[in-house]
Order: structure tokens, then sequence, then C-alpha cells
């Protein structure tokens, strides 16, 4: 599925960290930072958490809510947040539904062998749900200023 400026959000269901359900459609009349990112714990993923972390007063300032989601499960996802203190949910898509429903879960190429994996992309999305930006060439240590520039 190719997302696109301009549509609706796709909505989904799944959990955060501590096994809550979060869905898209509960932050409707807010802005959403929803975030894909390939693992915790990894050198870039860790940059861009932390990025987000650091800057995250702005975010709130500009009105913007952060959720964060990879393929890793819900103790993985607590285990990144207790290290790096980091004050937004992660939403944990073992089964990547979201990734598909946005089109990030996608063949990669790494020093000549191809796998399925996370395309680091955000989606900013706005108080209608409607996507009002897309960002696929992310900063990893510059990712909070790309969305708030």
């Amino acid at each position: 599925m190719t997302i696109k400026v301009g549509q609706v959000a796709p909505d989904f269901s799944a959990n955060d960290q501590n096994g809550e359900t979060i869905t898209l459609s509960q932050f409707k009349g807010k802005k959403v930072v929803l975030y894909f990112y390939p693992k915790d714990n990894t050198p870039g993923c860790t940059a861009q958490a932390c990025d987000l972390r650091d800057n995250y007063q702005a975010l709130l300032d500009q009105g913007y809510i952060v959720l964060g989601i990879s393929p890793d499960t819900e103790k993985k996802h607590q285990n990144f947040i207790t290290k790096y203190e980091l004050p937004f949910p992660l939403i944990a898509d073992t089964e990547k539904e979201v990734h598909e429903l946005y089109g990030t879960w996608q063949l990669k190429k790494f020093m000549g062998k191809e796998y399925m994996g996370t395309v680091r992309t955000t989606f900013i999305i706005d108080e209608n749900g409607v996507i009002e930006e897309i960002i696929a060439k992310v900063k990893t240590k510059a990712h909070a200023e790309q969305i708030l520039k």
C-alpha cells in the first residue's frame, strides 16, 4: 500500500510497551508523529529516539503526540524506554500489520543481501487524521528538527 500526503491515515489497533491497546483514532483532534524504526537499541534507532526525547517538550508545545513503532516486542520496548528514559509510547508491531498498512515493511538490501525490514519513515498526521507530511529521509540525530521545521 502506498500512503500519500493528503489522504486519511489508516487507523490501527496495536499494543504499546505496557500491553495497552493504542489506536490512531484515539488521538483524533491532536497532531501525531508516527515514526517507524527498525529495532530497539541499535545505533540509528537509539539516536533517533533520544533526539525525540531531548526535544519532546518542543514537540508537545507544538501540539504533537509522539508514537514510535517497530517490530520489537513489548518487553524489548519496555527495556528501551527504561534505558533511555523515553517519554513516549512505543508500539509493538510484531506481526508487522501496521507496517503493512503504512507500506514501511519492504525488501531491503544491505551488504549484498536482501531481506524484509522496516523502512525508517515518519508520518505527520493532523488533527483530522489526514497525513500532512511524510519524512522518508529521516536524519536520526536531527529528527525533531525535521518535524518542527
